[in-house]
């Protein structure tokens, strides 16, 4: 049996017979989630308590680590290792996985036991962030060789190297791989449960290196469930010692493994025969910034000089101006970074390459001249100049700002989204639809531009008076006729990066209750740009109060759609509910509003963060994706 992630392909298909199962394999295969069907195919060992403490047993034996070491749990699955040290005293273990299922099981259980134990979902190859602060790094249960290239296996031991203290130790648990070579079973079956059984064919690779699996699991009532391919790099003692010392560990051991302990005992697979070794790191690595005293940052924003025709009068107000000075102000909190500002825009590509930054904090989402059609202008300006910046890309921003493609893209993944309609300015023949009421606004744009109190329209009457306001505003610009959602409205932030650590905050739901009856509630261009409207006045903000399988599913849409649409870094998801409680997706906001009054610090501040905290977390999180810093900013 084969301990590891495996891709899956649909449920109640298979290929048939195959002759070369190398000829099928996903390069990234690795990257499909763990799910309920790992721990059924494989529990009799991954989810066996007596194979766990023997397994901890070794590690506390061999190590000799303390209960105030810090450990790091590498492709840590469920999670059971990280608890049984938990278990037995250790308050400072954290676990890292690929898997969003079995990290989400991890919490749980850690809950359940109340640990104090992190689990957080992020790529091996990415731990940068925990830089000189780990005393010992477990790779338990075959966690290594996953990847197709092995220059990936060597870039993880490298990692490995750089978030260890002095002299702290990584612990292997791996396959034997010259055993395996000569004694791996090409084909079984074993019943699993009283319901399910597997039948499991392997072959070595055409290079040598690689043991391909394949496991076809069946009902045996409805038939087959999954038809998966995955594969594992065989070490043997001699080749993992190599890479160890490349990688500028020394003191290379090997121990003996603990017994494998299975519930049924039939086919064991990979975990058949072991490698258990251990290394130590002696020297501190050397970051890109440790030679400086802080990292320089620009901090670009919109021109106060030109026109905006997205804010109220067209122009920067006393409140835009105070909204940047605190902004200023919290950034200067962030002691570990240097700050200029550019917000010059006629002047922009001469000072950008007169004196070109080393990172640019992008904070101008007014787009290139106050041109709200122009956000992507400004990230393509940095991309040709080749200059690191925060946030989205410019192909990001160009596809989020296109409100039905963004429909179309959720609606491929099974996240719900408002039925609607699209309408051309220039079709003059278009239908248009009559179910009411229905929410009228333009396809593009941001800042609720072009969305008033207006447009929420219950009759054809009102609805073409309203796409006739839009196209005298908006000329060419299309237009979305959609269902309006009567029920609650809440945004979903990440923080962060996938594979790198992408955290929620607190979801927020509006508070439409003090609005006046008359008015419909929505989040509008008055709740946004006018201090006279109740719009602004009346409308608030609350931590929302949600079932746990609602915030769960918010907030798993919200990360799906955040690697899918290749946002960076943060991003704002907004939903609102239909009359039957289901939540549609509104829009995806890249690069959200960052202002101190926005949602962002709004939710940031009910995660206990402060204005500069949250501005510290989205920079700690492009300077650590783009290379600039492995560690916290302070």
């Amino acid at each position: 049996m084969a301990h590891t992630s495996k891709a899956i392909s649909p449920v109640g298909r298979t290929i048939g017979p195959v002759t070369d199962l190398e000829r099928h394999l996903p390069s990234d295969w690795w990257k499909t989630l763990f799910n309920a069907l790992y721990l059924k195919t494989d529990g009799d060992v991954v989810e066996n308590r007596d194979a766990t403490v023997s397994e901890v047993d070794s590690i506390l034996a061999i190590t000799g680590v303390t209960r105030d070491k810090r450990i790091l749990d590498l492709c840590c699955g469920q999670g059971r290792h990280s608890l049984e040290l938990s278990r037995r005293g250790f308050e400072n273990v954290i676990g890292i996985d690929r898997s969003r299922y079995l990290v989400r099981l991890a919490r749980k259980r850690a809950h359940q036991e109340k640990f104090k134990t992190k689990f957080h979902e992020g790529d091996a190859r990415k731990i940068r962030q925990y830089r000189n602060e780990i005393d010992v790094v477990l790779l338990m249960g075959n966690s290594f060789g996953y990847f197709e290239n092995e220059e990936d296996d060597e870039k993880l031991v490298s990692q490995i190297s750089e978030v260890l203290r002095k002299n702290g130790i990584v612990y292997f648990d791996i396959a034997d791989g010259d055993f395996l070579k000569t004694h791996f079973e090409k084909r079984s079956w074993e019943w699993i449960d009283p319901n399910h059984f597997v039948c499991r064919e392997r072959e070595l690779a055409k290079d040598g290196k690689r043991l391909i699996s394949r496991e076809v699991i069946v009902n045996a009532e409805s038939g087959v469930i999954a038809d998966q391919f995955y594969a594992e790099r065989l070490y043997n003692r001699a080749q993992l010692e190599e890479l160890l010392h490349n990688a500028g560990f020394t003191n290379v051991r090997f121990h003996a493994a603990a017994e494998t302990i299975s519930d049924r005992n039939q086919d064991l697979g990979m975990l058949s025969q072991r490698i258990v070794c251990t290394a130590v790191f002696p020297e501190l690595t050397a970051s890109p910034h440790d030679h400086l005293d802080k990292v320089p940052v620009t901090v670009l924003l919109g021109d106060p000089s030109l026109p905006d025709p997205v804010k109220l009068n067209q122009q920067f107000n006393p409140e835009d101006l105070a909204t940047v000075k605190k902004a200023h102000d919290a950034l200067e909190e962030i002691k570990d970074c240097e700050f200029g500002y550019l917000d010059n825009h006629k002047t922009l590509m001469s000072n950008l390459l007169t004196k070109t930054p080393k990172f640019v904090l992008n904070l101008c989402d007014e787009g290139y001249n106050n041109d709200p059609f122009k956000e992507l202008h400004v990230p393509a300006i940095l991309e040709m100049l080749n200059i690191p910046y925060s946030g989205a890309a410019p192909v990001c921003l160009g596809i989020c700002y296109n409100k039905s493609l963004v429909s179309l893209i959720a609606s491929s993944l099974d996240i719900a989204t408002p039925l609607e309609t699209y309408y051309d300015q220039s079709d003059m023949s278009a239908t248009l639809p009559s179910i009411f009421p229905a929410l009228v606004k333009p396809n593009f744009g941001d800042s609720s531009i072009g969305i008033t109190s207006q447009a929420v329209v219950h009759s054809p009457e009102q609805l073409l008076d309203y796409v006739q306001n839009l196209r005298n505003q908006l000329p060419d610009v299309p237009i979305l006729l959609q269902e309006y959602l009567p029920g609650p409205e809440y945004s979903v932030a990440l923080i962060g990066n996938p594979g790198m650590a992408l955290e929620p905050l607190p979801i927020l739901e509006v508070d439409f209750s003090a609005l006046p009856a008359e008015l419909p509630p929505i989040l509008g261009y008055e709740s946004k740009w006018d201090p006279e409207s109740p719009y602004w006045t009346q409308i608030g903000y609350k931590e929302a109060k949600l079932p746990e399988d609602m915030r769960r599913l918010l907030v798993d849409q919200s990360s799906l759609l955040f690697e899918r649409l290749q946002c960076r870094d943060y991003a704002r998801f907004d939903y609102r509910c239909g009359a039957d409680g289901v939540p549609k997706l509104l829009e995806v906001n890249p690069n959200p509003g960052w202002c101190w009054d926005g949602k962002l610090n709004i939710m940031a501040k009910w995660a206990g963060w402060s204005y500069a905290d949250l501005l510290r977390h989205i920079l700690e999180a492009a300077l650590r994706r783009t290379g600039l810093i492995h560690g916290k900013l302070h």
